[in-house]
């Protein structure tokens, strides 16, 4: 209710960026996904899954090479450890053509 776009960003970096809209009813990248999910549910006959992140957080002052989430990401594959991913427009199945949903993941259309 207070911004249009929204910006969710790990370690410095933004991973995601994309309307409010958007953002909620389809998040794309692993961390932004586990942000949603720790959402508290105001019913308690409500049970949703949460996700929950394991494996170490890394150093801001010193972030790890390649994606920075990876130490985290329930998705991780090699290149993820090696090559800083770059924000790239994607279409969600519900976006509407004018929307700019940008992305920062190796793993986007996989996972």
């Amino acid at each position: 209710h207070v911004s249009d776009n929204i910006a969710v960003m790990y370690l410095g970096k933004i991973v995601e960026y994309t309307d409010g809209d958007t953002i909620y009813k389809e998040p794309a990248h692993p961390y932004t996904r586990a942000l949603l999910s720790a959402i508290p549910v105001p019913d308690p006959e409500v049970r949703e899954k949460k996700t929950i992140l394991s494996g170490d957080v890394p150093s801001p002052i010193n972030p790890p090479p390649g994606c920075r989430f990876h130490t985290r990401c329930p998705w991780v594959v090699e290149r993820c450890r090696i090559e800083e991913p770059v924000l790239v427009r994607i279409q969600a199945k519900n976006q509407d053509q004018g929307t700019r949903h940008l992305v920062a993941c190796h793993r986007i259309g996989e996972i």
